[in-house]
């Protein structure tokens, strides 16, 4: 059944495609008998047109029905004798002429007609074909940004294994401060008058030493943590602050003194503030690193935030340590590169990653023996002022 109606209705098309190839002949031939009198012969101008129009409108078969059809009414009605099929042999140049010139104009309509045709063709395919490629890319780049930030994480969990002797001093010491504020406060309360002052203070010692201590194991599991990433404002000289208590330690066992020069009206930086932390716990942990063999000098690892303009702040982290080879730059942020002797050669790589999402630039400058400096800037958060 629904074959019979799709072939009905195709014939049915086809049927009123001719019938219109018919009726503009038939309008060429009334104008033509019409205007005959005062214009002497004026097929040679609507004839053409009508062959032209049906090709055109309805296709290269009732083109070829009205080539035939007005070859015919040119013949009966506009070549002596009129209203006859005689031919005279006089006559026989002028009508191949119009013959010829009728199914020339057939040809170039039809043969436009296809060209329009195949070129409508193609860009279908091509705008299919880009549709499809786009798909596959958004695809494609929804799992490359899922395995970015998986290895970020995977990267994080490394430097975590890294820090645990400075992970492990930072919680032993609020640990053991709550441990003495506690013993402080039995003792207190065990005297026959005891000074309650000196008791609230002590639980309040206590409080604070264990809530410092949630916070470094709060810190910690938010960098191992998998997610995606959030964008929010993010009070950098904080992360900083953070990350500086977070890496003391290691600090402490390698001699190193950290300073901090932070811009106090620092405006906000719209991004992820754990893949920051992240970037900037690379850029302390790498100096540290770089200054473990120098004995010559004392080792300062400085980190500064500045606003450089309304619109963008940067932050540097500069070391007293060996420097680095300026051959050796350009190689600095490829994968699996490190200087280090224990380091994978991912941390800056995954760090320049992260700024570079954040629509910022991670780039160094450095001195043999003199030291380095990572700098990295970003746009500060829309509606942001310094």
């Amino acid at each position: 059944m629904p074959d019979y109606r799709a072939n009905t209705s195709r014939t049915l098309r086809a049927g009123l495609r001719y019938a219109i190839a018919v009726a503009i002949v038939a309008t060429a031939l009334v104008l033509s008998l019409i205007l005959q009198v005062p214009f002497g012969n004026p097929s040679w101008f609507f004839f053409p047109a009508a062959i032209v129009a049906a090709t055109w409108f309805a296709g290269v078969g009732p083109g070829w029905l009205a080539v035939f059809l007005s070859t015919l009414a040119v013949q009966f009605f506009f070549i002596p004798p009129f209203r006859t099929w005689i031919l005279r042999p006089r006559d026989i140049p002028f009508f191949t002429s119009f013959a010829v010139c009728a199914i020339v104009a057939n040809r170039l309509v039809a043969w436009r007609n296809r060209t329009e045709d195949s070129l409508l063709q193609a860009r279908d395919q091509l705008e299919a074909k880009v549709a499809e490629r786009t798909s596959e890319l958004e695809k494609a780049n929804e799992a490359l940004q899922g395995a970015q930030a998986e290895l970020a994480r995977i990267a994080r969990i490394t430097m975590v294994g890294e820090l645990a002797a400075s992970i492990s001093h930072e919680v032993n010491q609020p640990l053991a401060a709550v441990v003495a504020n506690a013993d402080a406060c039995v003792a207190w309360l065990a005297l026959e008058d005891p000074d309650l002052s000196e008791v609230r203070a002590a639980a309040d010692r206590a409080v604070q030493g264990a809530t410092r201590a949630s916070e470094v194991i709060a810190r910690i599991r938010s960098l191992i943590n998998k997610g995606s990433p959030q964008r929010m404002p993010v009070a950098l000289n904080e992360v900083i602050e953070e990350t500086v208590d977070l890496i003391k330690g290691q600090a402490t066992r390698n001699k190193v003194s950290i300073a901090t020069v932070l811009d106090s009206k620092l405006p906000p930086v719209l991004g992820d503030k754990i893949q920051l932390q992240q970037v900037i716990l690379n850029l302390m942990t790498n100096a540290i690193e770089a200054m473990t063999v120098v004995e010559d000098r004392s080792r300062d690892l400085e980190i500064r935030s500045e606003a450089t303009s309304a619109a963008q702040v940067r932050i540097s982290v500069r070391d007293t340590g060996i420097g680095m080879d300026p051959q050796l730059l350009p190689q600095l942020f490829e994968p699996f590169f490190t200087t280090r002797a224990h380091g994978i050669g991912m941390g800056l790589p995954i760090s320049r990653s992260i700024i570079e999402a954040h629509s910022g630039r991670l780039w160094v400058e450095s001195v043999v023996n003199k030291g380095s400096t990572f700098h990295f800037t970003l746009p500060v958060e829309d509606g942001a002022t310094v």
